[in-house]
């Protein structure tokens, strides 16, 4: 049974509206496009109860917007009531392909524009609506959430905004350090995993991959990963390596300590297959230092995987090293914004969201248990069952 078909027979919180920013205006419509579908073909026990008012409906969104004045200033606004209902607030703070007039000049938003754009979208609903969710993919500031100097903590800050302001539920993907919940831990925060969806786009892509020890290794590509190649390793059975960054901490180049080598530790990986999975590809460098001692040490083939492909740099050094084969397959979800150059490399793979981003939606206006969404360990071994069967 597909599990938009499972009946859920829990009264919705209130009426759901979805208000996705303007950076994520393509998810906000698919998954409405989803959610509308769904429940245009869903029986209830409630449905002619004024609880259920407004349950079946041909379009969530709310239609909402941040204009701006010359000086670059913005405003939130809503156009329609947002009293009593349970809002979910889409926002992609990584999408750097919207533009701007500054003093004339064409001005691209930043991640702290994204940000000040939400707050001010949670202001325009100045308290009216009955629960409000952000579903913000990429963590804002998450790559600032410990302090190791005299330096601020972004991260920890912009979520105790977010509560304030009387947000209850931030939902993201793939954290980069889930403990930042741990400044405001009384509120709703949940980090999610595309591990089930990462391995459906390498089967739907390559169908030749054997999923056993012999023939695949997971391996982290420095210490931070290391859970996220436990969690892979340990489903599949296989067995996993990793590397650690060496750094030189008597310099600071960008305000980090510049990686002086990349040490491995782990099995022999000659003539495997191998799978490298991060949170983020930012610059790439990392990613691309790592896949070369990989193919050096023998590895067959090398499959990247990214929740965030953020191409900091542009994709010239992906493209070159794809053409000396250095890696075969890159995969990164459409959670933020792909640029077009990104979409026609013959090498990458782009996984889809959407659909599970409607599962949460839909699942938590009912609020009903997202658990079995949250743990994709059954259903990841159904796909590899599934995918041997079929080779």
């Amino acid at each position: 049974m597909l599990r938009e078909d499972i009946q859920i027979n829990t009264v919705p919180v209130g009426e759901l509206g979805i208000i996705p920013l303007v950076s994520c205006s393509e998810m906000g419509r698919q998954v409405d496009s989803y959610i509308s579908s769904w429940r245009k073909h869903r029986e209830s026990d409630y449905k002619d109860s004024l609880a259920l008012a407004g349950y079946k409906k041909d379009s969530y969104l709310i239609k909402a917007a941040n204009p701006r004045f010359g000086t670059g200033e913005a405003k939130g606004i809503i156009y329609e009531s947002v009293r009593g209902k349970d809002i979910f607030i889409l926002v992609d703070v990584c999408n750097h392909s919207i533009t701007y007039s500054l003093c004339g000049k064409t001005n691209f938003m930043s991640p702290d524009d994204h940000f000040q754009d939400l707050k001010r979208i949670i202001a325009a609903i100045a308290g009216k609506a009955k629960r409000i969710t952000v579903i913000m993919p990429f963590l804002y500031e998450s790559r600032q959430h410990r302090r190791t100097a005299r330096e601020s903590l972004d991260c920890a800050m912009g979520l105790q905004e977010l509560y304030a302001m009387g947000v209850e539920n931030v939902i993201t993907f793939d954290a980069h350090d889930p403990r930042v919940i741990n400044c405001s831990p009384l509120k709703g925060f949940e980090t999610i995993r595309a591990s089930y969806q990462f391995l459906k786009g390498l089967c739907k892509n390559v169908g030749d991959v054997i999923f056993d020890a012999d023939h695949l290794m997971m391996v982290s590509p420095d210490e931070g990963a290391i859970d996220r190649s436990v969690f892979f390793a340990s489903v599949l059975g296989i067995n996993m390596g990793m590397f650690y960054k060496r750094r030189d901490y008597s310099t600071i180049v960008d305000g980090m300590n510049p990686i002086v080598a990349h040490e491995y530790l782990g099995a022999d990986i000659n003539g495997k297959d191998v799978i490298v999975v991060d949170d983020m590809i930012s610059s790439g460098g990392s990613m691309i230092d790592t896949a070369s001692d990989l193919k050096e040490r023998g590895a067959r083939r090398v499959f990247i995987f990214s929740t965030f492909g953020l191409f900091t740099n542009g994709m010239e050094k992906f493209d070159k090293a794809y053409e000396k084969g250095i890696f075969d397959k890159i995969l990164t979800t459409n959670l933020t914004y792909q640029s077009p150059e990104l979409l026609t490399r013959e090498y990458y793979i782009s996984v889809d969201m959407f659909k599970y981003i409607s599962y949460l939606i839909d699942t938590l206006n009912h609020d009903a248990s997202i658990g079995d969404l949250l743990s994709p360990a059954s259903k990841i071994k159904e796909l590899i069952s599934n995918y041997n069967a079929r080779a």
